[in-house]
């Protein structure tokens, strides 16, 4: 059996999405920017799907501007914020530890031009408290950056309370919702978001593809120069195609989000009460405030590089954190910033699921990974020091 256990990663294109794409390919393939016929027909399919886009967000359809995909978002919306409050002599940024890699380098790179940045401390259950945000912000703060999920344990933080916080203390607030679209609700009107990063392949839309929400007011720094397209804040001629292929995805999405999510969340929890019945196994992340698709296990003893290459033999596709980073060899920061030992956080597995997924598939997964953790502990040095009390366990 194969199993495709890794759609944190990325999905499987919808036949929604591409039942539009394929047409365009073919028939609206014109330059939108182009003032003849042709290119004007494609410039209408370009502002029809970003229309759809930001009903779907609750927003405006001038609030949305294409990218290339999620990271290209988030550093435009933080280095947006930055330049403007440089400006106004507000140079502190507040974000968390557990933020993805477009937003945390982004910010490095700003704390070499002279900004700093608070980094807020995540708990246990890898939720940030509100009430922390708040005790942060500064007379110069001019942006919080908090993502809407997390991307490798799945832990929804409480966005329209952040978002009420920010609101009343003028500070604009951004989060990277890329996990979060198209499996929890979002409206950035009610949420007191100011901007908001998305990405398509995340919905099961095309690759390469997303966009960027900027409340109407917010003055975009320009990350990519070179053409007037996007209102002039996003050179370079619109991929047509894809842009199309993400708005019937996220409507697609939504329109089947209840039924889906009850069926994603019935077989996350099997899974997880499934894997849980190995010893010394930890949970990653919220019980219950946590993606529909998301499960994140630690096991220790074991190295996650390992068990990754055993569940491939086996037919099983799954991941140890953010594809962003599947190249590294150290632990995850994100699990070593909810409290966990560096050599715990190497044995993370992450399996995510999506409604293309079914139970068959989780109880041969079930079925399998008890055989290929007890393996890899029979010969672990650390798992014998464990067995033989030379060592305590971390987790019981």
């Amino acid at each position: 059996m194969n199993v495709y256990f890794d759609n944190a990663a990325t999905t499987a294109m919808s036949r929604a999405a591409l039942d539009e794409m394929i047409p365009t390919l073919t028939e609206t393939w014109q330059n939108p920017s182009s003032l003849h016929t042709p290119g004007q027909l494609a410039k209408e399919k370009l502002e029809e799907a970003r229309a759809q886009i930001a009903e779907c967000l609750g927003a405006l359809p001038g609030e949305i501007y294409f990218t290339s995909g999620g990271s290209e978002a988030d550093n435009q919306a933080i280095v947006s914020a930055a330049r403007w409050g440089a400006k106004r002599d507000k140079k502190h940024i507040i974000s968390t530890k557990m933020e993805h890699h477009a937003v945390l380098h982004t910010l490095q790179k700003l704390e070499k031009e002279g900004f700093e940045v608070t980094y807020l401390d995540v708990y246990e259950d890898g939720i940030v408290h509100t009430e922390d945000v708040e005790a942060a912000i500064r007379p110069d703060t001019c942006l919080v950056t908090v993502m809407y999920a997390n991307n490798e344990i799945g832990s929804i933080q409480p966005i329209a309370e952040i978002g009420a916080v920010c609101s009343e203390k003028k500070v604009f607030f951004h989060t990277d919702a890329v996990q979060a679209v198209g499996h929890v609700d979002i409206d950035v009107r009610k949420q007191n978001i100011d901007m908001l990063s998305l990405s398509a392949h995340k919905f099961h839309g095309p690759k390469g593809i997303g966009c960027l929400y900027a409340r109407k007011g917010i003055l975009l720094s320009n990350i990519i120069e070179g053409g007037a397209q996007e209102r002039g804040k996003r050179a370079g001629t619109e991929n047509i195609p894809a842009i199309l292929g993400m708005a019937a995805a996220l409507k697609d999405v939504l329109a089947h989000r209840e039924e889906n999510n009850a069926k994603i969340s019935a077989m996350r929890d099997r899974l997880i009460e499934g894997v849980m019945q190995i010893p010394h196994t930890k949970l990653n992340g919220h019980a219950v405030k946590r993606l529909p698709g998301n499960t994140n296990f630690c096991f220790e003893g074991i190295e996650g590089e390992s068990l990754l290459l055993l569940l491939d033999m086996k037919g099983i596709a799954a991941s140890s954190g953010s594809a962003c980073t599947s190249g590294s060899l150290d632990p995850s920061h994100v699990l070593l910033a909810i409290g966990l030992p560096h050599e715990v956080a190497h044995g993370s597995l992450r399996m995510t699921l999506s409604e293309y997924n079914t139970m068959e598939e989780v109880e041969y997964v079930i079925s399998q990974l008890p055989g290929i953790i007890e393996y890899l502990r029979d010969m672990s040095p650390v798992w014998e020091a464990l067995q033989k009390g030379e060592k305590q366990y971390v987790i019981q």
